[in-house]
């Protein structure tokens, strides 16, 4: 079985700290075997970690997280980014024209861009897994939710720590019973629900400073965007 972390930010997310260098590091630290930066609508970042993983004997799979207008989406194996905006349904489409595997992460935390404030529970269906344990809790009940959904309909069930700071790389992983240690290997893998997830929750203070410095940067890149 592979530890895998399937959803950190770096720098390049609008709401990101630390640059793909620290990140990895934290992931071999924490003995972690592979890892996808997942970046807001950006992948340029993730396909870097995934070239560098190797040096820090981790595998990398280049993947985003994308903003549909229905809400998030992370596409995991992606050669180039998949465009913001689009529909749900173009979404996934957009992922799969990739041969990518798309994950609906935290689908029933609607504050934080869940989908299923503006889809159906037949469309969540049609995602290819579905995050069940997202670290960034308040109660633990949208978690619970998604678990229960997940399991009703028989998807494929992962994890992610939706570390925004190095630091909280590896709160929650997807244990992959992969063939091989590969990015493929560990898609394929998810995609036929071979997987068991855990975690814990990212503390209360660090999880309000993460979101207190998304704000923050969000507001320097507007003032320096005036004057650019």
């Amino acid at each position: 079985m592979l530890s895998v972390e399937l959803h950190a930010h770096s720098s390049l997310s609008y709401d990101g700290r630390d640059p793909v260098e620290l990140i990895l590091e934290q992931a071999e630290a924490v003995g972690l075997d592979a890892i996808a930066v997942t970046d807001h609508d950006e992948i340029d970042a993730s396909l870097a970690a995934a070239e560098l993983a190797p040096e820090y004997g981790l595998i990398g799979i280049p993947a985003m997280e994308i903003s549909s207008k229905a809400g998030h989406i992370l596409g995991f194996g992606l050669e180039e980014a998949v465009p913001p905006g689009l529909s749900y349904e173009s979404t996934l489409e957009a992922i799969h024209e990739q041969g990518g595997l798309a994950v609906i992460p935290h689908p029933f935390q609607e504050s934080r861009h869940g989908v299923m404030a503006r889809i159906t529970r037949e469309e969540l269906a049609d995602g290819d897994a579905i995050e069940i344990y997202n670290s960034r809790l308040l109660t633990g009940r949208a978690n619970r939710q998604a678990e229960r959904f997940a399991q009703s309909r028989d998807l494929p069930m992962t994890a992610g720590s939706d570390a925004h700071i190095s630091e909280m790389v590896g709160q929650a992983v997807t244990r992959v019973d992969a063939e091989q240690r590969s990015a493929d290997a560990i898609l394929e893998a998810i995609r036929e629900g071979r997987t068991s997830v855990e975690g814990k929750r990212t503390p209360w203070r660090i999880s309000f400073r993460q979101a207190a410095g998304g704000v923050s940067r969000r507001v320097r890149n507007s003032v320096l965007g005036l004057f650019q």
